[in-house]
């Protein structure tokens, strides 16, 4: 295992501390190196060994969990996956659950020593539910928050396929912040910036890109969606269910009101899994970012150790 820190990334962590009234906690980067020279990265926040592990949604990466972590005040770590932030790109261009859930199964047998906590947002949720499916010994419980599997894509996901189907490279980081504001995505205008720098680089003819290999192929994935099985699954796949239907440790969905889960699809969710817990925030899609205190409250509620 390799630990880097990189100063610049965590500027942003005093001023959004200060904001919410709390201590900025300690942050470290880490990187695992995974077989065929990939890696898998991510944020370890706070003193002691987390028992709460965050997945972020397509598109993202870890930082658009900053402000519930700071909201938290507790131990947290925070996974890139696979084809986002610093974690490696995938040359065969699988993005689907499954296959991310192993990167995060090898991340959590590295850096924990217990039991998570799993919350995963949007792409990360169907993750977490493949992770618990798979691996029931690394989740204590897992929060979905505001997708579920095989959800309509004339709904949320289409405002996903219309962003990503625009250009992937811009003049400035401003029209990038202007294109996803106008689109719903993120919070104010300045956490919007703050996700912009942190999710795009500079290249060397002075124009702004993506910094995750998602954005060139969530079009296209997303355009192609349909529910998806063993031998054609979708990014998002209704064969999520199965997953979440073979999950041992507790389930809550959150739903976001401004966000890609309907009531309907709620009220499916609860039907399919009657001892889920279901939730409603109000919040966009990305409720981490809008609505981080709520999302703050209701992890630390749901936390094995908060019952003790």
């Amino acid at each position: 295992m390799q630990v880097a820190i990189d100063i610049s990334e965590f500027s942003y962590l005093p001023a959004q501390a200060q904001a919410l009234g709390v201590a900025a906690p300690p942050v470290e980067r880490l990187t695992l190196p995974l077989a065929g020279g990939r890696q898998v990265s991510a944020l370890r926040y706070g003193a002691g060994a987390p028992e709460i592990t965050l997945l972020h949604g397509a598109g993202l990466n870890a930082h658009t969990w900053d402000t519930t972590v700071l909201s938290l005040q507790r131990p947290v770590l925070v996974l890139d996956l696979a084809g986002h932030g610093d974690s490696s790109w995938r040359d065969d261009l699988d993005y689907t659950p499954r296959t991310l859930a192993v990167d995060v199964a090898a991340a959590l047998d590295t850096w924990t020593d217990r039991p998570q906590l799993v919350v995963g947002q949007s792409l990360g949720g169907l993750t977490g539910a493949a992770l618990a499916s798979a691996r029931p010994d690394l989740v204590s419980a897992l929060i979905v928050v505001d997708i579920t599997p095989g959800i309509d894509t004339s709904a949320g996901p289409a405002a996903l396929r219309e962003f990503y189907a625009g250009p992937t490279d811009f003049a400035s980081r401003d029209e990038l912040v202007d294109r996803a504001i106008a689109f719903g995505f993120g919070g104010s205008r300045p956490d919007t910036e703050r996700g912009v720098l942190l999710n795009t680089r500079m290249r060397d003819d002075g124009r702004v890109e993506w910094k995750h290999h998602f954005a060139h192929l969530a079009a296209q994935a997303l355009e192609a969606h349909a529910p998806g099985d063993e031998s054609a699954p979708s990014l998002l796949s209704d064969a999520g269910w199965e997953d979440l239907a073979r999950t041992t440790a507790p389930i809550t969905l959150v739903r976001a009101t401004d966000g890609f889960v309907s009531a309907s699809d709620a009220e499916d969710f609860a039907r399919r899994l009657p001892h889920a817990r279901v939730v409603t925030v109000t919040a966009t899609h990305n409720a981490q970012e809008t609505a981080p205190s709520e999302l703050a409250a209701l992890i630390t509620s749901t936390l094995p150790s908060a019952d003790l």
